[in-house]
């Protein structure tokens, strides 16, 4: 059954890049039309996003009819029927119809056709198999669009054997339903998950991570994590046993004080309590170095952490951290204290780096050296005494309060 309706705004696909790419390949007995994701956000009333073109044309067939009209055309994945066309300098994913022969995983034989239903069966689930024409027309071969309505997440099919064609579509069930989704997820999708999970282990690191980071800060991502975690699939993911209170107050601690979602800091309130765990999480999920040392950070010191130690030992945490992982620290370190997501004392230090910026140490070698401090381990001490003196004051930036700092350091210095 083919449902129809018409886009609410379909001025995405009549205007700009996307509008000459569709008029070059949507003509001559072949068809092509917008499909997917951006299909789906736009039906959602969200910006398209990264926009797919699916096409009755072989992939030859596109790349003559991109180069004739100007565009390039990169065969990105030929075998599998996808060129990417680039136009106005933006790029767009087309892919001819197929029909998946024989699946290895992530890999698969494919033929091509010009069925769009047969097509659009092949796909995940079944908000992402719905597809618009030019004139704002959405046809719906799976029941996308109730699915859509009623935000649910569903397979296309058979869910395990959706499975089958690629593990990773476990974590993007979850991921979508984060997103998308409404209530309890759908327990024949959760069960095939649960079944099949033993394919998480045959997945690259990197597709892992690339899942799990989208999902960690996807709308509804606290109870799905918990869902994830009565099903015995977020320990898997982890290689430990995941923190969900932390987590829970972490996603809390963000939207009280209006710092943006994020990640890698989720993360680390999911999964790290001591350096080890930050360790395992970079090795499991092929982290980048950035998101390694913030994991690092967070272990070194999130314990340590608390309004009580005042407003020079908030400061001096802010100077040494930066910004970045002092917010890292004091919201999981908030997110793991008895108090509320309404404590003022914890809002008012994860806010720190919205009210003051810490400035640059003033002072430099060169200050204790025409003072008749020699280069060695003495200037050393010196100049770590000065910038600990410096902090303690207050951070001052005026010259009579920097010489006196310069002078109380030699003569500690001195004394040694």
């Amino acid at each position: 059954m083919i449902a129809q309706v018409i886009l609410p705004d379909a001025s995405w696909l009549t205007t700009g890049s996307l509008a000459h790419v569709l008029a070059v390949l949507d003509r001559a007995g072949e068809e092509a039309r917008a499909v997917g994701g951006a299909v789906r956000n736009a039906l959602l009333g969200h910006q398209p996003g990264e926009i797919d073109i699916a096409t009755t044309a072989l992939p030859d067939v596109v790349i003559e009819r991109a180069r004739i009209a100007g565009f390039k055309a990169v065969p990105t994945g030929i075998d599998h029927g996808t060129v990417t066309v680039i136009a106005d300098g933006v790029p767009f994913e087309v892919t001819t119809l197929r029909a998946d022969i024989e699946t290895y995983g992530r890999k698969a034989k494919v033929a091509f056709g010009r069925d769009w239903q047969v097509d659009a069966e092949r796909r995940d689930f079944t908000m992402n198999a719905l597809s618009a024409n030019r004139a704002g027309e959405v046809f719906d071969y799976v029941g996308g669009l109730a699915d859509l309505q009623a935000r649910r997440v569903r397979f296309i099919g058979d869910p395990a054997r959706r499975i089958a064609e690629d593990y990773l579509r476990i974590l993007r069930f979850f991921r979508f339903h984060a997103t998308y989704g409404a209530g309890s997820p759908d327990p024949a999708g959760v069960a095939a998950c649960v079944a099949q999970r033993a394919g998480l282990d045959h997945l690259s690191r990197e597709r892992v991570r690339m899942e799990l980071m989208k999902l960690l800060v996807a709308p509804h991502a606290t109870p799905t994590m918990a869902v994830m975690a009565e099903a015995g699939l977020l320990e898997m993911v982890l290689g430990g046993v995941p923190l969900l209170a932390s987590f829970e107050n972490t996603c809390k601690a963000e939207t009280a004080t209006g710092i943006p979602a994020d990640a890698a800091r989720r993360l680390g309130a999911l999964g790290v309590s001591i350096v080890e765990d930050a360790e395992r999480l970079w090795r499991r999920l092929r982290l980048t170095n950035s998101e390694h040392a913030r994991l690092v950070s967070i272990a070194e010191g999130w314990s340590q952490v608390t309004p009580d130690a005042g407003d020079i030992a908030a400061r001096e945490l802010l100077y040494r951290l930066g910004p970045g992982r002092f917010v890292d620290r004091v919201l999981v370190a908030w997110s793991r204290s008895p108090a509320g997501v309404a404590d003022e004392g914890w809002k008012a230090l994860a806010t720190l780096p919205a009210h003051w910026s810490a400035p640059k140490f003033p002072i430099r070698a060169r200050d204790f050296i025409k003072r008749g401090i020699e280069k060695g381990p003495r200037l050393g001490a010196a100049l770590a005494a000065a910038e600990q003196a410096w902090i303690a004051a207050g951070f001052p930036e005026g010259k009579a309060a920097l010489a006196t700092v310069v002078d109380e350091a030699i003569a500690a210095a001195t004394k040694e």
